[in-house]
């Protein structure tokens, strides 16, 4: 007797999950101390001691559409010497590596991070900027906003999800995930306008967004193009540009520009009404710029990248799909933020499957994780090690066609600085 769609999708993800903690059982080792058990090697890959506290291991978990190779660092904050924080390559606007990055930044081990605008052919002559989708924030700085929800690269958010939901590490050193919404506000003598936007690829429609140096040397023109609801959609002609210098206006233009801005100096880029708020702003104007981004857990980040949930409460969200298999990028967060987890599968090639999302979030759930969120997959998705007796660092999933891509950012774990206090807690 066929069962219905519905009980058979339902008893069809039952299975799946049972053969995730069956394999998860039955590969199981104890991990070091200090660690709490979780996803263990497969007798074809052994667990490697990359520090005290951070351990390396690869192991197959059966799916119902094939084996899926998965590997993971787990690293215990809570142990003296052990820290996570962001990798990128200095500035917004560009792309590099997950292995260059780790090697130049003297990481222990990372994962490729943010979603980030990789293509512009919807729009001819407007070079993408590499920059990424979501919220960063570096050594406690506020890095850049997120763009409007239309404008995003990967999958969309779940509903009551938000294109401002971050993964990362606060001034505890504690992980943890929330929202980062950017506060901010630009004053004129002729009145004062919200900022919307903090060295984005992207503005909402009608708004004043800001640029630092932290954006690097791409060009602005891509901000004045698409939608708050269409990515794709045609670029503005109505745009406004200041450079404000000493708490001054020193340039103005009716389009956007390219090149580095000067620390010190701030760009304003308006589009449609933005742009016209702006334009009243002769040389020589003083303007007032403050900006910040606020997390709604009121506890401050050292470092934070953009994100989508997977996981809450130690269980799958619903609403994640269960049929697309491809590569995955993932952090999972134990033990209240206090063990982080980086997760990266193989996928399009012989050998591996590839995980769904709701399978990702099964596997996070299943190694003890409350909290789980994905990152970047397919091609982007990258786990590197540093090996502890070569010091060398090494590209450890297959890659997409054995390529690896730049990439925005990633999130990384590293030695702790010296004298740093180790997470406190259970």
């Amino acid at each position: 007797m066929r069962q219905p769609a519905g009980r058979a999708a339902a008893t069809g993800t039952a299975i799946v999950r049972a053969r995730i903690a069956t394999a998860l059982a039955v590969c199981a080792l104890v991990a070091g101390p200090g660690l709490p058990a979780g996803p263990a090697a497969a007798a074809d890959g052994a667990v490697e001691r990359l520090a005290p506290g951070v351990e390396y291991r690869a192991f197959a978990v059966p799916t119902a559409h094939g084996g899926a190779r998965v590997h993971v660092v787990t690293a215990d904050l809570r142990r003296t010497g052990v820290r996570a924080g962001l990798l990128y390559p200095g500035v917004v606007a560009a792309r590099e590596r997950v292995s260059r990055m780790a090697e130049a930044q003297g990481a222990l081990a990372a994962v490729n991070g943010d979603f980030f605008d990789i293509s512009e052919a919807e729009h001819p002559g407007i070079p993408a900027t590499g920059a990424p989708s979501g919220p960063v924030v570096a050594d406690g700085r506020a890095l850049k906003a997120a763009v409007p929800p239309g404008q995003r690269f990967g999958v969309p958010p779940l509903p009551g999800d938000s294109e401002w939901e971050v993964v990362g590490v606060g001034v505890d050193g504690v992980a943890r995930t929330a929202r980062l919404v950017l506060r901010g506000q630009v004053r004129t003598p002729a009145g004062s306008s919200p900022l919307r936007g903090l060295n984005q690829y992207a503005l909402a429609a009608g708004s004043i967004g800001a640029f630092t140096a932290d954006w690097g040397g791409a060009s602005r023109a891509r901000a004045a193009c698409g939608t708050d609801t269409d990515r794709g959609g045609p670029c503005t002609g109505d745009t406004w540009e200041l450079t404000v210098r000493h708490g001054r206006v020193a340039a103005a233009s009716a389009t956007a520009g390219s090149g580095p801005v000067p620390p010190g100096d701030l760009v304003l880029f308006g589009r449609e009404e933005g742009a016209q708020a702006l334009r009243g702003a002769a040389v020589g104007t003083p303007v007032g710029v403050d900006y910040r981004l606020v997390a709604d857990s009121g506890r401050p980040f050292s470092s934070a990248l953009g994100a989508h949930r997977l996981l809450a409460g130690g269980r799958p969200l619903p609403g994640l799909d269960r049929e697309v298999a491809e590569p995955r990028t993932a952090v999972g967060l134990a033990r209240g933020g206090r063990v982080l987890r980086l997760l990266a599968t193989d996928g399009r090639e012989h050998a591996s499957s590839g995980l769904t999302l709701g399978e990702l979030a099964d596997l996070l759930a299943s190694s003890g994780c409350e909290e789980g969120v994905y990152l970047d997959g397919g091609g982007s998705s990258t786990l590197v090690t540093r090996d502890p007796g070569s010091g060398r660092v090494a590209v450890r999933n297959r890659l997409d066609r054995g390529f690896e891509r730049a990439v925005a950012n990633g999130l990384a774990i590293f030695p702790g600085r010296p004298g740093a206090p180790a997470v406190t807690g259970p």
